[in-house]
């Protein structure tokens, strides 16, 4: 029997090695390769493709949503595990938006994560019960607030989406040839006509509906 296959995505080596560890301790699993941002991740995708990924949130260059939902479209075939320190129902929601299939705490041991890997593996969503326990009762609400995502400029839409991949003011300000402050600006609008107040909301708002990949 092939063992399955999987790349691990986090920015902090001793993370990596830790998790790697346990991966080790499961029979017919194994860990291909490794990435350090979602950039390497994604590209790691496209060379090895792998059976599951691991996938840290926190990452520097592309963070771990933004990178799970350019894979969701790129590579449906395989399923994203989401890793993280935190069970917030608004996580695990962005997680599931994004497309993972899957969300597991750094903090769990051996069994919970080959019950994960498994789960995974049968084409099933698996969740933490920690995590799965705020999200009793927390489903899409039909008929809660919609944004105004057709109010948005062109202009307005790219520099969103360039947040969303994780870039910085300055790479965004190049990218699209404006000024550091215009792009503060932009995200201002942005976070004042989308009632949106922090740069994670933005991100969570970008995925849903789907903006991710338009730059």
């Amino acid at each position: 029997m092939k063992p399955m296959r999987i790349l691990l995505a986090d920015d902090h080596e001793l993370v990596r090695a830790g998790i790697r560890a346990l991966v080790q301790k499961i029979e017919n699993v194994e860990v291909v390769a490794e990435a350090e941002n979602g950039k390497q991740a994604l590209e790691l995708m496209r060379q090895l493709k792998p059976d599951i990924v691991l996938m840290d949130i926190a990452m520097p260059e592309l963070n771990g949503l933004a990178a799970t939902a350019q894979a969701k479209q790129e590579f449906p075939e395989i399923p994203v595990i989401i890793l993280s320190m935190h069970t917030d129902k608004e996580y695990v929601l962005q997680a599931l938006n994004a497309g993972a299939r899957g969300y597991l705490l750094k903090g769990a041991r051996v069994p919970e994560l080959e019950l994960a890997l498994e789960a995974i593996g049968r084409g099933e969503t698996y969740l933490s019960p920690a995590a799965s326990q705020h999200l009793i009762g927390a489903v899409q609400n039909p008929g809660g607030a919609s944004y105004p995502l057709q109010q948005l400029t062109e202009r307005q839409r790219q520099v969103l989406c360039l947040i969303a991949q994780g870039a910085s003011r300055k790479s965004i300000a190049l990218k699209l040839k404006i000024s550091p402050k215009t792009v503060d600006t932009f995200r201002a609008q942005l976070m004042k006509e989308l009632d949106i107040h922090d740069v994670a909301g933005l991100v969570r708002f970008a995925i849903k509906n789907h903006l991710v990949d338009e730059v």
